[in-house]
């Protein structure tokens, strides 16, 4: 199928594209990389009457190291320049190992961090990943400015906190403290597919070895990242041994409540989503004991 009409109107600037946001509210959409946008328009199930192209816009693309170690990304950065970054993998490791995981390298090559966290589909990693990092999204209008919390921003299914007239123009993600390890696996059908289920997980641990902190978040098995840290609560301040990492997702396979659809059951993605967090865990825990 082909998409309903719509006008296009290539943005000179931020100012340009918040300006025509202002004026059509909820009838236009930003255009990026068109990953997500592109394929809803031609089913049918995005019609925007405008669209409002912001590929030109370069201030918007870009990672920043910030003064205190942390990392700011542009919205308009594509997963392919975050790919081949070593320093920006470096200093967000748990992009290293979802990258790989996202779609296919044609969809990498035009894709954007700000369209995937703006479209908010569940099953797809960097929500996940945001939200486990603690990320804090900086939202844009004509009015002015905000910033919101990842594990805030996501509201439902593929719906975000963004307001009619703004736009994310940047996420910011803090730095990781010393003697922190990270962790993303997920599984799916095939490579490059949504996942059934996939785990961001990240463990600091203290001087004697034992679990300071622990975050996790999931992708595949709710209308939103699901953040899972509560169910961690268990390891801090423990050893994270075999059994420790087990008592945890198990409660992890209690909090969350997958709906299953025609690739696996709800059951199986609870199953899945048990043993990733598992696997997930002990990496990220022999990672943080490796200085990693």
């Amino acid at each position: 199928m082909k998409p309903a009409p719509f006008k296009y109107i290539a943005a000179s600037s931020l100012d340009h594209a918040l300006s025509l946001k202002a004026e059509y509210g909820d009838e236009a959409r930003f255009l990026a990389g068109g990953q997500s946008l592109i394929p809803a328009m031609n089913f049918r199930l995005a019609r925007p009457s405008v669209l409002i192209d912001i590929n030109g816009l370069k201030d918007l693309a870009g990672v920043d190291q910030t003064s205190g170690g942390g990392v700011r990304v542009g919205a308009l950065t594509r997963y392919r320049d975050l790919e081949r970054d070593g320093r920006f993998l470096a200093s967000c490791p748990l992009f290293a190992d979802a990258l790989p995981h996202i779609a296919h390298p044609q969809i990498r090559n035009r894709g954007t961090i700000g369209g995937n966290l703006s479209h908010a589909d569940p099953a797809s990693e960097i929500p996940a990943l945001a939200v486990a990092m603690e990320g804090r999204m900086r939202l844009k209008s004509s009015a002015g400015g905000r910033e919101v919390a990842a594990s805030e921003f996501f509201q439902g299914l593929l719906t975000t906190d963004l307001g009619v007239d703004e736009m994310l123009v940047e996420i910011a993600f803090p730095a990781p403290k010393p003697r922190t390890g990270t962790c993303f696996m997920e599984v799916a059908r095939r490579r490059g597919d949504f996942a059934l289920a996939g785990v961001a997980a990240i463990v600091t641990l203290d001087g004697e070895g034992r679990c300071a902190k622990a975050r996790l978040a999931l992708c595949g098995v709710g209308e939103t990242p699901v953040d899972a840290s509560k169910a961690l609560s268990s390891l801090i301040g423990q050893p994270c041994t075999d059994g420790a990492i087990e008592t945890a997702a198990a409660g992890v396979q209690e909090m969350i409540a997958p709906s299953g659809n025609v690739h696996g059951t709800a059951d199986y993605q609870r199953h899945i989503a048990g043993v990733l967090t598992q696997r997930a865990l002990a990496a990220a825990h022999q990672r943080a004991g490796h200085g990693a």
